[in-house]
């Protein structure tokens, strides 16, 4: 489901309102995904954010073990988020 946008009015945000709405974009993909894999905003965490003037990113995981990683844009523009969801196949050790 890479690239869906989910729209409607989200008014503006604090950072922690942002990292909130990011967390449960996140669980409302896995409940409407996997009915025998259901998760709470308690099992989702964020990497990583980033806002800049009224656009913002999130780098989200859970704690779900399937090596799911997702990335919540929100447009300030076009009042839009983009939930790209990713699949983690390996960890490679590479010497410096």
């Amino acid at each position: 489901m890479t690239g869906e946008i989910i729209t409607g009015g989200i008014s503006p945000l604090g950072n922690e309102a942002m990292l909130k709405k990011a967390k449960k974009v996140v669980v409302d993909y896995y409940a409407s995904k996997f009915e025998n894999n259901y998760i709470t905003e308690k099992d989702v965490f964020i990497v990583w954010f980033c806002k800049t003037l009224q656009n913002w990113k999130a780098l989200v995981s859970t704690v779900a073990g399937d090596g799911m990683y997702f990335e919540v844009t929100y447009n300030g523009d076009k009042r839009e988020i983009y939930l790209d969801a990713y699949k983690k196949w390996e960890n490679v050790k590479i010497v410096d």
